[in-house]
């Protein structure tokens, strides 16, 4: 595991809590706990068509891992993901070089802990009580099921909905109503080899209107989030269901 020097000037981000960049800005977090994994989510927030290349550094040891987020006017782009573990690093931080123009990207730590810091966000109970509750962009559900069967469901009548599941040292990206060319070339980056392993982010796509997942508790936390656009969220929903 690795951490390494931050500098004063850098946004402190240590609650992974939902921020913006603009060129030259470098948020830091270093709370990651080992053994867990963690989703970096990135929206290109600066209302053009321009794509924004973010640095992650995550170890002195290894150059920083590029992650391109698509520009979108309107701020009506998709999300791009990052997934890294506390197992490699306590520390990352994610930056927007200042050559980047008009470039503004909007970011928060997703998790079975994080973000801690939620505002901005809509942090919600998912009850299981098979209720279908409404998945929008900025949602994060989480859920403590008990030892037994339970299953979840996300319904989306939109091309491709995208949302993440986290467990603690595993994350699932859900792709409903899966488009022929799938997810686009860089959506997902995986940072450093824990969660570069086979079954640490996992992509579970179908090419329905919904996806189903069977689940058993064990008393601890899972949580879901949304990674997608606001208009292909508009009527997505999230539902979990004691069986």
């Amino acid at each position: 595991m690795e951490s390494f020097a931050i500098a004063a000037s850098q946004i402190n981000w240590n609650g992974g809590q939902r921020i913006t960049l603009n060129p030259g800005d470098t948020a830091t977090c270093t709370t990651l706990r080992p053994g867990q994994i963690y989703g970096i989510f990135l929206y290109n927030s600066a209302g053009n068509d321009n794509n924004a290349t973010v640095n992650v550094v995550w170890s002195n040891s290894q150059p920083p891992a590029l992650i391109t987020v698509p520009g979108t006017t309107a701020n009506a782009g998709l999300a791009s993901m990052g997934f890294v573990s506390g197992t490699d690093t306590q520390t990352i931080s994610v930056s927007l070089p200042s050559n980047s123009g008009m470039a503004q990207v909007e970011l928060w730590l997703g998790s079975t802990s994080m973000p801690t810091n939620t505002s901005g966000l809509n942090n919600n109970p998912l009850q299981a009580n098979g209720e279908q509750y409404p998945f929008n962009k900025y949602s994060r559900y989480y859920a403590v099921p008990p030892s037994k069967w339970m299953n979840l469901t996300i319904v989306s009548k939109i091309t491709q909905f995208i949302s993440c599941q986290f467990r603690e040292a595993a994350a699932t990206v859900f792709v409903v109503n899966e488009t022929s060319n799938g997810l686009l070339a860089g959506q997902v980056t995986n940072i450093g080899p824990t969660a570069s392993q086979p079954g640490a982010v996992n992509i579970v796509a179908t090419q329905i209107q919904s996806i189903s997942n069977n689940l058993q508790g064990d008393g601890t936390q899972w949580v879901w989030m949304d990674a997608d656009s606001p208009q292909d969220s508009t009527n997505a929903s999230i539902s979990l269901q004691s069986l």
